[in-house]
C-alpha cells in the first residue's frame, strides 16, 4: 500500500526542523529507531518487508560501548570491569557491582589502569556510504545508567553523598572516553547527531535532587554538547521518567533534542508551553498501554494529540516511539500509527 508522504526527509530538512528553522514537509517520522523484529514474531524479513512501506527520516548507525565484563572478537579488551570479574547470572545487572568497593585501592587502580580505549576497532564498524538523510550516532548508558550499571542501583544512588569524589573521578574518565568516541564518529562515519541514553526519572519524578544534577551531571553534559557542537552536529537525549525538574538547565547547557516525554510522567501541554521553543521535542507514542492494548482510533487520536500540542511555526518537533518495541505490540496500532502521521 503507497501513503502519501512517504519519500524520507532530507538530512537538510531535519537540521532546519530541529535548530528552531521552519518546518519540513511534514513532521519527521523517526518511529523506526524504535521498532525491532521482536514486533514481528522475531522474524527480520517480516519486519523488513513490513517497513519498507514507510518513511525513515534518519539513518541511525551504532557506536558498540564496551562490554560489562567481556569484550567483542575485533577486540576482547574492550569492556569496563576490572580483570577476572564476573558477573552473577542469577541476578539482574541493577543488582550487582562490578566495582564493589570504593576503597578497596588495588581494585580501582586496576579498573582505571585497564579503562576502555576509545581507539578500540570495535567502537565503530564499517557503515555503508551517506545518502540524503541525517545520520545520527547512537550509544546506550551514558552517565547515570552507565553508573549503576557498575555499581548496582543502591550503591549509585547513595555513592554521591558517600564518594562524590569516586563518582567525579568516574565521570571525568567517562567524559573523556566519549569526548574521543563522538570525534571518530564525526571523523569515521559523518554523524550529523548523536543520540544518547540515561533515564534519570522515574514515573513519579525524577532520580535525584537538583543539586546533584548540577554537581554530577550537568557540567559533564555540557562538555558532551559543547563538543557536538564544536564538531557541527546535534546532541540529543533520551530519559523516561519525569524530567521536568532538569529540562531548564538541559535547555541552559544547549542541548538540541529531547526524547521522550514519557506518557504520564509529566504533561504534555505544560512541557510544550514552557520548552516547545527552546529545544526540539522528540515527542514518544505511549508504549507502556497504547501499542499492546490500545485500539487503532486511540492511536489515530494520540497523534493528532501530540502534534497539536507540540507542533510550532519554526519546526522543534518530530515524532518516534516512547522507547523499545516489545512481543504484544499489535501491527495493527502500528499501521494506524504511519496513517495518522502521514495523513494528519
Amino acid at each position: 500500500m503507497k501513503w502519501k508522504n512517504r519519500e524520507p526527509l532530507t538530512r537538510e530538512e531535519l537540521i532546519r526542523v530541529i535548530e528552531g528553522k521552519g518546518k519540513a514537509r511534514r513532521i519527521p517520522l523517526l518511529y523506526d529507531l524504535w521498532i525491532y523484529d521482536n514486533a514481528f514474531g522475531c522474524d527480520p524479513d517480516a519486519y523488513q518487508k513490513w517497513q519498507a512501506q514507510y518513511p525513515c527520516d534518519a539513518e541511525e548507525v551504532h557506536l558498540k560501548m564496551p562490554g560489562i565484563t567481556e569484550g567483542f572478537p575485533e577486540d576482547p579488551d574492550f569492556f569496563w570491569a576490572p580483570p577476572g570479574t564476573a558477573l552473577d547470572p542469577a541476578k539482574g545487572l541493577d543488582a550487582q557491582s562490578v566495582l564493589k568497593d570504593w576503597e578497596d585501592e588495588e581494585a580501582l587502580e586496576a579498573f582505571y589502569q585497564t579503562f576502555p580505549n576509545p581507539e578500540s576497532p570495535a567502537l565503530l564498524g564499517g557503515v555503508p556510504q551517506k545518502g540524503g538523510r541525517y545520520r545520527l550516532g547512537r550509544w546506550f548508558f551514558c552517565y547515570f545508567e552507565r553508573l549503576w550499571s557498575l555499581r548496582g542501583m543502591e550503591n549509585a544512588l547513595t555513592d554521591f553523598f558517600l564518594y562524590p569524589d569516586q563518582v567525579h573521578r568516574l565521570f571525568e574518565k567517562l567524559t573523556e572516553f566519549y569526548l574521543r568516541c563522538m570525534e571518530r564518529a564525526r571523523e569515521e562515519w559523518d554523524v550529523d547527531g548523536f543520540f544518547v541514553t540515561d533515564d534519570i526519572g522515574t514515573q513519579n519524578g525524577p532520580f535525584f535532587s537538583l543539586e546533584i544534577f548540577r554537581e554530577f551531571f550537568r557540567p559533564y553534559y555540557k562538555r558532551l554538547i559543547d563538543k557536538a557542537h564544536a564538531l557541527g552536529t546535534h546532541f540529543w537525549l533520551h530519559s523516561c521518567g519525569d524530567i521536568r525538574l532538569f529540562l531548564p538547565d538541559f535547555v541552559e547547557i544547549g542541548l538540541d533534542v529531547i526524547h521522550p516525554i514519557q506518557k504520564n510522567t509529566m504533561k504534555e501541554e505544560e512541557i510544550a508551553a514552557r520548552f516547545g521553543d527552546q529545544i526540539c521535542i522528540f515527542a514518544g507514542i505511549d508504549v507502556q498501554y497504547l501499542m499492546a492494548f490500545g485500539t487503532p482510533e486511540e492511536v489515530c487520536r494520540e497523534v493528532e494529540f501530540l502534534i497539536k500540542t507540540y507542533d510550532r511555526p519554526a519546526g522543534r518537533l518530530m515524532l518516534t516511539m516512547g522507547n523499545g518495541s516489545t512481543p504484544d505490540w499489535k501491527i495493527e496500532n502500528l499501521d494506524a500509527l504511519y496513517r495518522a502521521s502521514l495523513n494528519f
